[in-house]
């Protein structure tokens, strides 16, 4: 298959556009702009603080930023001199938050079962720009995208400043089994589907421990940050089942041996007992959905040190959309009501069985630009708030293997959102993000009344 040549190319020629002599001045003027550049100090002036390592909100501080990261933290909203202040001191200011499972290639409607055959790559990509500004702009300033070819350019483009939107962990393409969630080929017509041609590690299918080491090799030649498989079927692919196990265990484990070798993790998506205990016996970093997780799936969890990322809100959002009659094939519909339904008690189930719980939507399922919902979903089943925004920062964080983001100390990243109210005595106010920083740069800021 030569889908992925063909969107690369695609992006590449709509990149190219945007970053003509208009578009790269507009954004050189935006870079410069003072009090948006990583150039100079800043300090932002915070009426409370919350610390990620202790879960709780501090008073009045102020965090100053040189450089694209975090110089100093003082106690208190003393003036600093050569420093531009930035007056938040209405606000909770909190490290940057990170959603650890998105798609930027999509969003779900209607139709969406269709426009894969209908629109050509450049449109999902230009979908994707939207996208991950909403998502930026609703503080979260960091992403692993696992699924999807759009993320890899994407994710380029971000880096390179021609696109606004949070830093991108990208799995580009997920690895899967024939016939199974994420074979590209399903739904097809068998005229079509001999067309196209079976797919294989190239396009992100496998049958063997073979197959599994060139899959990840793959993934490395496209440019990925990360590996996802799906270890059992989907809600929203088009077959039968959403939760029989799609791997065997020595496939999976010759997934992460490979990926080792590259310095990726791995994320499972997962649904089915069986098709869990496999990934995790297997050696994955993350269990995504979970909708099935029972008492042994969580002792292994606990056991092997797996993380578990929810993904309530996608969950809460297909099952209502499988009430609409023509919303989802009828294939997917009895799947969406069924598996849906379910992963919000589950969540709460594994956090009082003392699995690891880090934080992620889902979006593309539901809508972008509306993370921060998860945050109320994980509370109404029983996360305290606290742990909820740990689960999105330092948690998050860990997951990604990374040691400079997901706290407001010095040499951090300076990762920084805030919002009015305080999120640990009511989470709701994660619905109010009105300051966004990434890296040092001011991306939105209060409206002045």
């Amino acid at each position: 298959m030569r889908r992925r040549a063909t969107l690369a190319f695609a992006l590449s020629a709509v990149l190219a556009a945007l970053s003509g002599p208009a578009f790269a001045a507009d954004a050189q003027d935006t870079a410069s702009t003072p009090g948006t550049s990583a150039a100079g100090t800043l300090a932002l002036q915070c009426g409370r603080l919350f610390d990620s390592r202790s879960g709780k909100v501090l008073g009045a501080h102020t965090v100053v930023v040189r450089a694209g990261r975090i110089a100093e933290v003082r106690s208190g909203l003393d003036p600093v001199a050569g420093a531009e202040a930035v007056d938040l001191s209405g606000r909770t200011c909190s490290p940057g938050w990170t959603d650890l499972h998105v798609h930027f290639g999509s969003q779900s409607n209607p139709r969406s079962y269709e426009e894969g055959f209908r629109l050509d790559p450049a449109d999902f990509a230009l979908r994707g720009t939207s996208y991950a500004r909403k998502t930026l702009m609703a503080g979260f300033t960091s992403v692993r995208d696992l699924g999807g070819e759009v993320s890899l350019n994407l994710r380029d483009a971000i880096e390179q400043g021609y696109v606004e939107g949070p830093r991108i962990w990208a799995a580009g393409k997920s690895i899967a089994t024939t016939g199974g969630h994420a074979d590209p080929t399903n739904g097809m017509n068998s005229a079509l589907a001999h067309l196209v041609g079976p797919p294989g590690p190239t396009e992100g299918v496998i049958n063997s421990v073979e197959d599994a080491r060139q899959a990840v090799r793959q993934r490395y030649k496209d440019g990925s940050n990360v590996i996802k498989i799906t270890a059992t079927g989907g809600v929203l692919s088009y077959a039968r089942s959403g939760d029989a196990p799609q791997f065997r265990v020595d496939e999976i484990a010759s997934i992460v041996e490979t990926a080792k070798d590259y310095g990726y993790k791995v994320a499972a998506h997962a649904h089915g007992k069986e098709g869990m205990k496999r990934a995790v016996v297997g050696g994955v970093t993350s269990i995504e959905h979970g909708t099935y997780m029972d008492d042994e799936v969580m002792g292994l969890m606990r056991k092997y040190g797996t993380w578990y990322v929810p993904t309530i809100t996608a969950g809460r959002f297909v099952a209502d959309k499988a009430k609409i009659d023509g919303y989802f094939p009828e294939v997917v519909r009895p799947k969406a009501a069924r598996i849906g339904a379910l992963i919000q008690e589950t969540a709460g189930k594994a956090y009082r069985g003392g699995v690891k719980i880090a934080f992620g939507t889902d979006s593309g399922v539901s809508p972008h630009g509306e993370n921060a919902r998860e945050f109320l979903l994980m509370v109404e089943a029983g996360i305290p708030a606290a742990y909820a925004l740990q689960a999105a920062t330092t948690h998050a964080a860990e997951v990604l293997g990374v040691q400079d983001q997901g706290a407001l100390e010095v040499g951090m990243r300076a990762d920084i959102i805030a919002m009015p109210g305080d999120p640990v005595a009511d989470i709701a106010a994660t619905q109010q993000v009105d300051f966004v920083m990434k890296d040092g740069r001011i991306f939105r800021r209060p409206e002045r009344p």
